[in-house]
């Protein structure tokens, strides 16, 4: 069969005040029917100025300047580099033939519109069908993507709706043009591991009953070895590498892959432990915070934590979205009152703190955010964002505040010449250091890292992580690291809490956490890791089957209700649980991971 999709030697640049920018150099490749490709590559690499080109939605300042991207329709083969994107032709193509999921559903569908609307319009400009049935249609593409009700959720808006049904939803109304070809840029990047497993088994369940191409944008090698048969590699608008799956994952040729490869974190890592102080520094007890939603009762978002930090020491806070981590960090840092229970700072009572003393318990405890270009003020300097928190706390004035923040910028790597700048101006990574810069600037005993590197590639990611172990190192900080992704937690923690439903449900240092997890929550987050080895794929009929999330669908003796209390398997491993398990009750039916 002919290639689906042939681009040749393609290139696209943008113009600007200092002269163009080649955002692609002559890359060239294929997409076969039926086909998943894989487009890796850090971000500049190019990857989704490819995708945009295809569908004819570059920015206006880009344009193509040379090369072929041939799409082969039927017996007819249309260029697409030359085809008016304003025009009736691309339009027939556009969200009909060629479809495309973007990585942010809440940036993607329109928040003024019913999910159902959304997908009806897709489907009244390329099926043609009657307006009658649009709506059942409509509720088939919900169906087909997986909606646990798809009449119901045609009248929701996309804020009423988790991030896994936004991301659904997307990929229904992508779906409703019956494309040939799907391009999935970073689909699954901002969403757990237990539900990105879903996504991309519902992408390749999708590809092969509907027999349509997949063309993967993406950074995380993990995923690509779960659904990619060819890869190609991206690095500043060139093709470095392509060629099978296989053979780039078993002989990667080329330096950039292989550096790609190495920085994928890894659950076996081995680093010596180290040694914390058995001091504590931040004692929660019996810690519960409810929130009142206006449809249903009342949420708990923390149900009795207790939690100890220890002085020097990283604990790694995992769980995935609405699991109570962010809620429980901001109890820590006094940004939240709870309804129940105490939080000691250095043998202090944070929640009878008041005035100059909670100011200045607020200093000792910083807060790294996850998102850094949302967390800096796009109209301040460096300089002015780094100075700001020594300004709210008088802390320094003139030449000894210009001093300080100096002194900030080089301890994460970043040049004090660069402090002119503005937050658009430095790359992703940059900014996250900048973040970082802003927590320390203050020398604070306790830093908060809320989810710090998943919004990064994963060798600035590798890069930010040996930064935070460093600073670690150097200042003698004590962390809270707060993530989704166990394999990310592991390079960093001495000890591992594992959060669900409000919940600590298993705690333990991380070598023990790794090789001998005893919850099935735990065992589901593990087994659910995408990982950067052919040999290792996910199993993802085992996987999905169950709702490991839901407390209700738990084995016994780890079913919530009456009695759970934690339970000491020694060596610092706790559980959650109505009494010790077990040895035959350790293995939860999530935790497989196969040929998949």
């Amino acid at each position: 069969m002919p290639d689906l999709l042939t681009i040749r030697d393609l290139q696209v640049s943008f113009a600007s005040p200092a002269g163009p920018i080649e955002a692609l150099r002559g890359i060239s490749f294929r997409v076969r029917p039926g086909s998943c490709v894989a487009l890796v590559g850090e971000s500049g690499s190019g990857k989704s100025v490819a995708s945009q080109a295809i569908l004819g939605i570059l920015p206006e300042p880009g344009r193509i300047i040379g090369g072929e991207i041939l799409y082969h329709d039927g017996d007819e083969v249309i260029d697409l580099a030359r085809l008016d994107p304003n025009g009736r032709g691309f339009r027939r193509l556009r969200g009909g033939a060629i479809a495309i999921i973007f990585q942010e559903p809440m940036s993607a569908l329109s928040p003024l519109h019913r999910i159902g609307d959304q997908i009806g319009e897709t489907i009244r400009l390329h099926r043609g069908v009657a307006r009658r049935d649009v709506r059942k249609l409509s509720a088939e593409m919900l169906r087909l993507a997986g909606f646990p009700t798809p009449e119901a959720a045609l009248d929701a808006y996309p804020f009423e709706l988790s991030g896994g049904l936004r991301q659904r939803a997307m990929i229904a109304q992508a779906l409703a043009g019956q494309p040939a070809l799907l391009i999935a840029d970073e689909p699954t990047t901002a969403l757990d591991v237990t539900l990105q497993a879903q996504i991309l088994q519902l992408l390749r369940r999708l590809q092969g009953e509907l027999g349509m191409a997949l063309l993967l944008i993406t950074h995380d090698l993990g995923v690509v070895a779960n659904l990619a048969e060819e890869v190609v590699v991206l690095q500043r608008g060139r093709v470095l590498e392509s060629g099978t799956a296989a053979a780039l994952f078993t002989d990667p040729r080329h330096d950039y892959l292989k550096a790609l490869l190495h920085a994928v974190p890894r659950m076996d890592q081995d680093r010596p432990a180290r040694v914390v102080a058995e001091a504590a520094l931040l004692e929660a007890k019996g810690l519960v915070k409810q929130f009142t939603q206006r449809h249903g009762p009342s949420r708990r978002a923390v149900d009795g934590v207790d939690l100890t930090l220890h002085r020097g020491e990283c604990l790694g806070l995992v769980g995935e979205s609405g699991s109570g981590k962010s809620t429980l960090a901001k109890l820590l840092m006094a940004a939240l009152e709870p309804d129940a229970g105490t939080i000691r700072f250095a043998g202090e009572d944070v929640l009878a703190l008041a005035g100059p003393a909670l100011q200045g318990f607020r200093r000792r405890v910083q807060y790294i955010f996850q998102d850094p270009f949302s967390a800096l003020d796009p109209r301040m300097s460096a300089f002015e964002i780094l100075a700001e928190p020594l300004v709210i706390h008088r802390l320094a004035d003139g030449p000894e505040r210009r001093r300080r923040v100096a002194a900030a910028a080089e301890l994460v790597g970043l040049d004090p010449g660069w402090l002119n700048r503005f937050p658009h101006s430095f790359s992703g990574g940059q900014r996250q250091r900048l973040g970082i810069a802003r927590a320390l600037v203050l020398e604070p005993e306790l830093v908060i890292c809320d989810e710090p590197v998943s919004a990064l590639d994963v060798r600035v990611q590798a890069q930010i992580l040996e930064l935070l172990r460093d600073l670690q190192a150097r200042l003698g900080l004590t962390y809270l690291f707060i993530s989704h992704n166990l394999a990310v937690v592991d390079a960093v923690a001495d000890r591992i809490a594992v959060m669900c439903a409000g919940r600590i449900v298993e705690l333990a240092p991380r070598r023990t956490l790794f090789e001998a997890p005893v919850h099935p929550y735990t065992q589901a987050l593990l087994a659910a890791i995408p990982q950067a080895d052919l040999s290792a794929r996910l199993d993802f009929a085992h996987i999905c089957a169950g709702t490991p999330g839901d407390p209700s669908s738990w084995p016994y003796p780890f079913t919530r209700g009456a009695g759970l209390v934690p339970i000491d398997l020694g060596g610092g491993h706790f559980i959650e649980a109505s009494e010790r398990p077990l040895e035959n009750s350790l293995s939860a039916p999530w935790g497989r991971r196969g040929s998949g």
